[in-house]
């Protein structure tokens, strides 16, 4: 498939998409609100966890951060909508660089560990902060227009697309899979991979902080626990891996798929869903370890041995 077909075939979608709030009944609309902005935040994740292959748990912190600057602008400071989740993003890209040069020293678990560590340090402090509410959280303006949220979750995560998309083919982006493969090697060939590893984490800051700013206005009440929830994290992670990290479409895919499965699952077996939902993703990880992206891509060729293969080759 060429890339113009792929183009074309992606635009088909995107305008079917936004299309949805018109003809669709509204607990549809809400369904597609959430899964696009767990897209847009596997997209985030995939800058940093899926090209440059730094397994972090703190995107909930961007979430967090994004949700909060977003909440305090319109609540304290009585400021519109767009200038919130503009100082939103700004406190997500400030929290990367500042503290992005420190932890992203670390590798493998020593990283994943210090990331976890950050959500529950920015819990604590939120929860003692006067003008974020403390424990008792903000309640944002109520705005009943499920379809205006809808398009600027797909905006956003259109946005975020474009940008793997870019990042793919960029000096940049194969910087951070040079990283991913071997760290020593790339910093032996001249790439500054602290800057590198940096500016990966800041934007995946800034889509992270979108996500969180429409969530909040969308639900209209944040709290800390909410906002910086590690079980958001792990989901980013889990429809990541499962479309196919360090792809463009793949975390789209993972989270749409995996998105309907526990909605499904939710409503028709809702005492077994999470049984269910979990046996979905060992069997993923098990049979595709480079998710549906790899698989798409691999199995008119090899067929079912793709799953023999995989199980072979990891010694599974």
């Amino acid at each position: 498939m060429t890339l113009r077909t792929k183009f074309v075939l992606a635009l088909a979608a995107t305008l079917v998409l936004a299309a949805l709030p018109w003809f669709a009944p509204p607990t549809l609309v809400q369904f597609g609100i959430a899964t696009l902005l767990l897209a847009t935040l596997a997209q985030g994740w995939n800058i940093i966890g899926g090209f440059t292959g730094y397994a972090s748990f703190g995107n909930s912190v961007f979430f967090g951060l994004g949700s909060y600057g977003t909440a305090i602008a319109m609540v304290q400071w009585q400021l519109p909508f767009g200038v919130g989740l503009a100082f939103g993003v700004l406190l997500s890209v400030l929290f990367a660089l500042v503290m992005g040069i420190p932890v992203l020293r670390l590798r493998g678990h020593y990283f994943a560990i210090a990331t976890l560590a950050l959500s529950q340090v920015m819990t604590a402090i939120v929860s003692n902060l006067e003008i974020a509410g403390r424990n008792i959280g903000l309640v944002l303006p109520l705005l009943n227009g499920d379809a205006l949220f809808y398009e600027l979750s797909l905006a956003v995560l259109v946005l975020a697309t474009l940008t793997i998309f870019w990042i793919s083919r960029s000096r940049f982006g194969f910087g951070l899979i040079a990283i991913r493969e071997n760290e020593d090697a790339a910093a032996s060939m001249g790439i500054d991979t602290t800057r590198y590893k940096v500016l990966a984490f800041a934007l995946a800051g800034i889509f992270s902080a979108l996500a969180g700013g429409i969530h909040a206005y969308w639900i209209t009440f944040i709290d800390p626990v909410s906002a910086f929830d590690l079980s958001l994290n792990v989901k980013m992670i889990i429809m990541t891996v499962f479309g196919g990290p360090g792809s463009v479409l793949g975390p789209v895919i993972g989270a749409f798929v995996l998105s309907a499965i526990s909605e499904t699952l939710s409503t028709e077996v809702s005492s077994v869903a999470s049984l269910f939902f979990g046996m979905v993703i060992v069997a993923a990880v098990i049979f595709m370890p480079r998710g549906l992206a790899d698989l798409i891509r691999r199995f008119r060729k090899t067929g079912w041995r793709y799953f023999s293969e995989n199980v072979r080759s990891h010694r599974l």
